[in-house]
């Protein structure tokens, strides 16, 4: 039960952060391509690999701990349902390529924040 309601508590303050991310990004660079949910999946990415290294392989936290940040925080933090809502979105708006330029940019780039969380988690 403890770990459940790590999990939610943390998928409630991601859930926040998520918002006020993404829309701080689409205030910034505008609506013409998903570029709020593009920052908050790399950022996710990064942080994702980042404390799995620290919360789990360097640290001994509990279950609650690591599942309230890894599944619950993160988990809601990042987009993907987002992401292939809007990719489809663009699609169906008859812009094509800014699907495909979406869909690149945020397998790879979401990939290489991971390897980069990783490996900045296994220098500390």
């Amino acid at each position: 039960m403890q770990q459940l309601l790590a999990i939610a508590g943390g998928g409630a303050i991601g859930a926040i952060f998520r918002f006020g991310m993404s829309n701080g990004v689409y205030r910034l660079l505008g609506r013409e391509f998903p570029y709020g949910t593009l920052v908050v999946n790399l950022l996710g990415s990064l942080l994702m690999g980042f404390f799995f290294v620290v919360l789990v392989e360097r640290m001994a936290v509990s279950d609650e701990w690591r599942s309230g940040v890894l599944i619950g925080l993160l988990g809601a933090f990042t987009t993907f349902s987002t992401f292939s809502f809007e990719t489809l979105a663009l699609f169906d708006a008859g812009a094509p390529f800014k699907a495909l330029v979406n869909i690149l940019a945020s397998v790879v780039l979401c990939i290489t924040a991971t390897w980069l969380g990783i490996s900045l988690g296994r220098q500390i």
